[in-house]
């Protein structure tokens, strides 16, 4: 392959900048300050993780794209990026990271034009911000911007579907070997272990999330936590698992049960994900609004008499994402107006942590929305999983 580096053509990436500029245009923007690099891998393939120190990319309403970057990431600019027009800003004391976004507008003409610039993301710190907008005023008129490329992401392309699908199916693979390598005795750091490994092999991504995994009293964490220990008899083992292909996420959900005596309570509770896993994708189509998504799991809970015990979101959106986290908004919650197209993709999560018993059950799924039933990318088991 031909240096950058890509994996989407160049006519995807010219359809993709366009469509950015034209909702410029109608917002009343003159360019785009984007500190995402989930965006900026989406609008000229920029691969890297220096964004956690600093990077900025310019998108202009006129066909501008500029990148300005640290030394570090010009090898990583050179391998994945189609954008051409690069600004260095070295690390060096006195010398602010906003004099050289200032001088890069000024050299678009942008002085005295209206600049959008992107808060919702990890990329740009608050102290980042307050030094930009001090070093810009009087330059040009910084205005707070819409998550628009976001929101043009949630829509995926047939290239990005053929990147996602091949995640779930290593992410069927890292499940079953997952579930194989769990067992009374096992070490979960050796489990985890396996599953890092699964996922290299098969040219995988390694989660941008921290996979929470935890066994017994970790078991009702759905927060990554520091500590490895040993599965014990009658244990419950929660395994949140994702992956990438290309950065782009599948995620599975669920629960071992070890034995050699299994609770019924974690049986009962197993039937009622199962039932509200298929609840929630029976409403998973075009048209549908997210919140609907979240009611049908509530419903399906509640006949169970679990509603006491459900979180209050039980999904998100997946794409092409970067640490700390694979998760993107729309999450799926109450009264979520958001009207769910065709070529969305959703990790759907039923959770049951019932703080009162201390007993755990989950079940989570990913698919691509469609007209109809969704394309079900990623695969659990609807029986209990038991590895006596």
């Amino acid at each position: 392959m031909a240096k950058p580096y890509i994996h989407f053509t160049r006519e995807e990436f010219a359809g993709r900048q366009a469509q950015v500029r034209r909702k410029l245009v109608e917002i009343g923007l003159d360019g785009l300050l984007l500190f995402k690099i989930e965006d900026m891998y989406w609008l000229c393939g920029l691969d890297t993780d220096g964004f956690c120190i600093f990077h900025c990319m310019f998108i202009g309403a006129n066909g501008e794209l500029t990148h300005v970057t640290r030394p570090a990431d010009l090898a990583n600019i050179a391998y994945s990026s189609i954008c051409e027009d690069v600004r260095v800003w070295v690390d060096r004391q006195g010398n602010p990271k906003s004099q050289a976004i200032r001088d890069m507008l000024e050299s678009h003409g942008m002085k005295g034009k209206r600049i959008g610039i992107q808060v919702d993301t990890m990329g740009l710190t608050p102290r980042l911000y307050e030094e930009i907008r001090e070093t810009l005023c009087g330059t040009c008129e910084l205005v707070t911007a819409p998550d628009v490329v976001r929101e043009l992401r949630l829509i995926k392309s047939p290239q990005e579907l053929e990147y996602l699908r091949r995640a779930g199916q290593i992410m069927d693979k890292v499940r079953g070997v997952a579930v194989e390598a769990t067992h009374a005795g096992a070490f979960e750091g050796e489990v985890i272990g396996k599953i890092y490994h699964t996922i290299f092999a098969n040219d995988g991504d390694p989660p941008a999330h921290r996979p929470p995994i935890g066994n017994g009293d970790a078991a009702l964490n759905v927060r990554y936590t520091t500590g490895r220990k040993r599965i014990g008899d009658n244990d419950q083992v929660t395994f949140e698992i994702g992956c990438g292909y290309r950065h782009y996420h599948a995620a599975e959900m669920f629960v071992v049960l070890t034995g050699p005596a299994i609770d019924p309570r974690h049986l009962k509770m197993h039937a009622a994900c199962v039932e509200a896993l298929d609840a929630v994708q029976a409403a998973m189509r075009a048209g549908t609004p997210v919140g609907d998504l979240f009611e049908a799991h509530r419903r399906a809970f509640a006949k169970h008499g679990y509603e006491h015990a459900l979180l209050p979101a039980c999904g998100y959106t997946m794409g092409a994402t970067w640490p700390p986290t694979w998760m993107e908004q729309p999450q799926i919650f109450a009264g979520n107006p958001l009207v769910l197209e065709e070529n969305m993709c959703l990790f759907t999560h039923m959770i049951l942590i019932d703080h009162q018993t201390g007993l755990t059950m989950s079940l989570g799924e990913q698919a691509i929305v469609t007209r109809g039933r969704p394309e079900v990318i990623t695969h659990v088991p609807r029986e209990p999983i038991i590895r006596r």
